[in-house]
């Protein structure tokens, strides 16, 4: 695996949208989501009219997850660091679902890739945050 992929980043990906060529590029080499952030990309495909389980389907056929991505459950380690990261985000607004994915970087010591210009803001050691566009 080489990096960890927020909501946004897959979302950009899935709908053609900027930044979506470089994580079509990323998860080349293997890529993680959070199950909270998956659950949050099937919300956002049901707010488009897509049926959850007939995406997942298709990602499955397509050979895109499982298969270039991963989704990693949501633990008790990656809960402490989502925790940890709530007096350093706060400022900036991250949610639970936006920490978890932060918290996935630093336990697996992989770079996140988002679409949420706000994360650079932050100013984290680590993961390493690339904003997409």
């Amino acid at each position: 695996m080489t990096v960890v992929l927020d909501a946004s980043a897959f979302l950009a990906y899935l709908f053609g949208e900027p930044g979506g060529e470089e994580v079509r590029d990323a998860i080349g080499g293997g890529a993680l989501i959070s199950a909270v952030n998956w659950a949050e990309v099937l919300s956002k495909l049901a707010d488009a009219g897509v049926e959850p389980g007939e995406a997942a389907r298709r990602l499955a056929r397509e050979r895109v997850l499982p298969g270039a991505v991963s989704v990693a459950a949501f633990d008790a380690a990656q809960a402490l660091e989502a925790a940890r990261l709530r007096s350093s985000t706060r400022r900036v607004g991250l949610s639970l679902g936006d920490r978890a994915c932060l918290a996935l970087g630093r336990v697996a010591g992989l770079e996140v890739l988002t679409a949420e210009a706000s994360w650079a803001a932050v100013g984290l050691d680590a993961p390493r945050v690339v904003v997409i566009r």
